[in-house]
């Protein structure tokens, strides 16, 4: 991995906004923000949604509000790897509801979710419609993979290592599991062994344009920076 450009958070969101805000394709621009559980992906896009305010337009999605129903997702079984990997998330429900009427020769009329996780229900279809100048911000695991990837005009990618990704998950999901050993059972059974997987199969820290160290939140590390502008470069090679 290359050796990091040290920033601070407030400077690498300023540069981030800079380099997105003048990227016109000729229909909403697409971005990704992948990377592991816990790695910040939503704090991240929320916080550039509000640097990017006054500039842009902009369009803020979560592949949260796209998994699949909980019969398909934990077919098999709650600890699978191989589940959450290729189960949990709705992709061509995301393609086809987002992605493809955001791209080249879309009407910009997109649903902004499709299901209620906690709920375990499906969404109305409520469509929006987005500006044709708008940034689309979608935050999400498993975003590089190789159905999506072609549909991304400007992919980030935050990495954080296993042993940070469990720790930050010991306090952010604890009540949501009940209890440090089953959130330690989750992880190193389920989530973290999916995310090799994802990172040997799909590849997405060399995929993607930006690549960004997390591990301290505060002063994330440039780790890959485009050299021009990506907006254009044929995704369906990657």
């Amino acid at each position: 991995m290359p050796a990091p450009e040290p920033a601070t958070r407030a400077d690498v969101l300023a540069r981030l906004a800079d380099h997105l805000a003048p990227c016109r394709p000729p229909h909403p621009l697409r971005v990704a923000v992948d990377g592991p559980d816990a790695a910040g992906k939503t704090r991240l896009a929320d916080d550039l949604t509000g640097v990017l305010a006054g500039r842009r337009d902009v369009i803020r999605v979560s592949v949260d509000d796209f998994h699949r129903p909980v019969e398909i997702r934990l077919r098999r079984g709650p600890l699978s790897p191989e589940g959450y990997y290729r189960d949990a998330l709705d992709h061509d429900a995301l393609i086809e509801r987002v992605l493809r009427p955001l791209g080249p020769g879309g009407d910009r009329r997109y649903l902004p979710a499709a299901h209620n996780l906690r709920t375990d229900a499906a969404l109305p279809d409520v469509p929006r419609t987005a500006r044709a100048d708008a940034v689309l911000l979608v935050d999400g695991v498993f975003l590089l993979r190789p159905e999506l990837r072609g549909h991304w005009d400007v992919a980030i990618y935050l990495h954080v290592d296993p042993e940070e990704t469990l720790r930050r998950a010991l306090v952010r999901d604890l009540d949501l599991f009940g209890s440090a050993e089953t959130v330690r059972q989750r992880y190193r059974e389920r989530y973290l062994p999916a995310q090799r997987r994802y990172r040997s199969e799909a590849r997405p820290l060399d995929r993607a344009d930006i690549l960004l160290d997390l591990t301290d939140p505060s002063a994330p590390a440039v780790l890959r920076w485009p050299a021009g502008n990506p907006v254009g470069a044929d995704r369906e090679s990657w």
